[in-house]
């Protein structure tokens, strides 16, 4: 039994893994997964369990992480979008008071009244904000989280009030309500980012029937179908333009701003908005393979799996909390026994350590990176798989490219045939009937230039032969159709032709050839240049013959080059560059065919091209780049090294600035201001570092 619940109000990366773990060892609980874009937790039970039994104890793990975060089973939850107008008015409340007793206390002759009156309104400035830490810190207590930052800031505060430090107190409330607003609002800013992805996804469709057109869910309708897009509205599938044209706008796709013209033969894909024109479709894929989906599906299980720096953050939190607790207790009762200072002066002292200490800069500003990263990269149609494999990007030192379909468009076309014994039409329809059956480019061109129906009653015994062709019997006549090592390995002779060429065998006889044409891709060139000029070394790998090979990287100005390559062979490369580079160093592979599966999976990062790529390939990559085109690679690595760049940055000034003050407090120097600044003030620098990854 599966069951999802909504964790309304869960901001929190760090507490989001500690409820998962917690659930996913629980005995009524098999397994356990957080979506934290959707705020969503997902278990699975034994059918035996009832469900009041798990939601119940899905809310008993939640409120011991997340006392203040609802859980709701997925589609009971109200609909009730306050926002933070609470949050606002409070903090905005609290604030004036705070002012108000500031402003008397440092401006007015200090009189008992004078006094009493500011000091009411600092405890009332307090309470405001403190109330709900308390009450949060309390029900954490009860739920044995001893050590959380409501728990430090409480006890930090009422140390302060107990030493008639009535400002400080208030303050370190004051500004920790203001940090933990700061957090929600740039964790939804990020979860805005990749969520935004949802609202593309199309609820109707108008499909063709016999008896005119009719509104139907997209889930409804079958591969082949005519769908009709009026002027504004969503593209609910993938397909080919069969009637009309228009402009259509890609932007929550892609990134793409500006409108992209269409026609008939054109593909479009699922999400996109038809601008201009009303145009039917014959859909390619169902809509649970189109691309809106995949992206959704996608970049939605991005944040479960995390890199080596969360982690280590996720366990250094779990252990620093409670040091720096122990280390504020010997701060405050030990010293005075040594050096003659009173204890308030100590306690003071340990107070502002504690403060000081909380590590919510790091908690949030680290996941917060990658999270943002992640969403900077699905605004430009690039759906990383992980954190993990974000972070592993911006370490490559060898990308791999497989050639037809990554670096060219894979869109080949029969440029001559030469026939032996023959004629060219004759040639030509026994291999399209042997490439009947392959969504290889190739093959496709084949079948696009013959032109004819195929009638499959004629075939009989077609296998493909990786890496090297297809082996059928057509009409009782045995065919092979493929490179010169499939004619070699059948001991037929035929002439070594430059380029791409299909060579023809009938019953043991070289028949003739085929060439067919491929050219780069538009960015091609421009996206090896990046990455050479970023210290990356680019190499070409490829199944085609080394004529056709060499002129295609010199094109692109490619130096390494691996021609008349069988899967296998790939792999090998791959795993060979990978014994070359330090541990330190990641080896790319990035393909789009069937067979190019295995080799992306023995690549440390394995990239996919997802809009014409194959499904296996998809699967299997752990980065898919959308739209085929080879210069969201050179994006993926710059988005990748501003996040690494970033996160480095908020671990260095928080940890260093936590240090500095740390010691200053200790030695006396450091005040309570200072020990806010240090913990509320270096989390929302941190958060706004993290949040540029979104800036355009």
């Amino acid at each position: 039994m599966k069951k999802r619940y909504i964790l309304d109000g869960l901001d929190c990366a760090n507490c989001a893994e500690k409820i998962r773990s917690e659930a996913e060892k629980h005995k009524l609980i098999t397994t356990a997964t957080m979506n934290f874009v959707k705020q969503e937790l997902i278990v699975e039970a034994d059918d035996k369990v009832s469900s009041a039994d798990i939601l119940k104890t899905v809310c008993e793990i939640v409120k011991k992480h997340e006392p203040d975060v609802n859980v709701f089973e997925k589609g009971n939850k109200p609909q009730n979008k306050t926002g933070y107008k609470g949050e606002i008015i409070k903090i905005i409340s609290s604030a004036l008071l705070f002012i108000t007793a500031f402003t008397l206390e440092h401006t007015l002759a200090d009189s008992s009244v004078i006094s009493t009156a500011v000091i009411i309104l600092y405890i009332l400035s307090y309470l405001i904000c403190g109330i709900a830490v308390a009450v949060t810190a309390f029900k954490g207590i009860i739920n044995k989280s001893f050590f959380n930052e409501n728990t430090l800031m409480l006890i930090a505060s009422i140390g302060a009030i107990i030493l008639d430090e009535y400002e400080e107190a208030a303050a370190v409330m004051l500004f920790y309500t203001v940090g933990e607003l700061f957090q929600s609002i740039a964790v939804n800013k990020s979860r805005k980012s990749i969520s935004s992805l949802i609202e593309t996804k199309p609820e109707t469709a108008e499909l063709l029937t016999d008896s005119g057109y009719i509104t139907v869910a997209p889930e409804e309708v079958e591969i082949g179908s005519i769908i009709r897009v009026k002027p504004g509205e969503k593209v609910p599938l993938d397909g080919i333009i069969e009637s009309g044209s228009t402009s259509v706008d890609t932007s929550a796709l892609t990134g793409e701003s500006l409108p992209r013209d269409v026609g008939e033969g054109d593909e479009i894909s699922a999400g996109s908005i038809n601008i201009s024109g009303l145009i039917t479709i014959r859909t390619t894929r169902r809509f649970e393979d189109s691309t809106v989906c995949k992206m959704l599906e996608l970049v939605e299980s991005a944040v479960e799996k995390k890199t080596k720096t969360e982690n280590f953050i996720s366990v250094f939190a779990k252990y620093y909390t409670p040091i720096v607790v122990l280390a504020a207790v010997v701060i405050s009762l030990i010293p005075p026994l040594f050096t003659g200072f009173d204890f308030a002066t100590w306690v003071q002292r340990g107070l502002i350590f504690l403060v000081i200490s909380c590590p919510c800069a790091l908690v949030i500003s680290v996941p917060l990176g990658y999270f943002a990263g992640i969403g900077k990269a699905s605004s430009k149609g690039i759906l990383v798989k992980g954190s993990n494999y974000l972070e592993a990007i911006a370490k490559t030192k060898v990308v791999l490219f497989d050639k037809t379909g990554t670096l060219t468009k894979g869109r080949f076309e029969v440029t001559s045939i030469d026939p032996v014994g023959m004629s060219k039409e004759e040639l030509l329809k026994y291999a399209a009937y042997a490439e009947s059956s392959s969504n290889h480019p190739i093959a496709v061109s084949v079948r696009n230039a013959y032109g004819e129906a195929i009638d499959e009653s004629q075939i009989s015994g077609c296998s493909e032969i990786a890496g090297k062709g297809i082996k059928a019997v057509i009409s009782g006549v045995a065919v092979l159709c493929g490179n010169r090592k499939l004619m070699a390995e059948n001991n037929i002779d035929c002439p070594d032709v430059n380029g791409t060429v299909l060579y023809i065998a009938l019953d043991g006889k070289f028949a003739g050839s085929i060439e067919i044409a491929d050219t780069p891709k538009e960015h091609s060139a421009e996206a090896v240049k990046m990455l050479k000029n970023s210290g990356v070394k680019v190499v070409m790998l490829t199944g085609d013959n080394n004529s056709a090979a060499q002129k295609t990287a010199k094109e692109l100005g490619i130096n390494d080059v691996f021609s008349g390559l069988l899967p296998e062979d790939k792999s090998e490369i791959t795993l060979r560059e990978k014994s070359k580079i330090s541990d330190k160093g990641k080896v790319m592979f990035v393909g789009d065919g069937i067979n190019d599966a295995p080799v992306i999976a023995s690549a440390d990062i394995g990239v996919a091209m997802g809009g014409a790529g194959a499904d296996s390939a998809i699967e299997t990559a752990d980065c898919v780049l959308m739209y085929d085109d080879p210069m969201q690679l050179a994006d993926a690595f710059t988005i990748s090294k501003k996040t690494n760049r970033i996160v480095k940055q908020n671990i260095v000034f928080a940890l260093g600035v936590k240090l500095i003050v740390q010691v200053l407090g200790v030695l006396g120097i450091a005040s309570m201001w200072a020990a806010v600044f240090a913990d509320v003030g270096v989390s929302i620098i941190a958060i706004f570092n993290s949040l540029r990854l979104m800036r355009k």
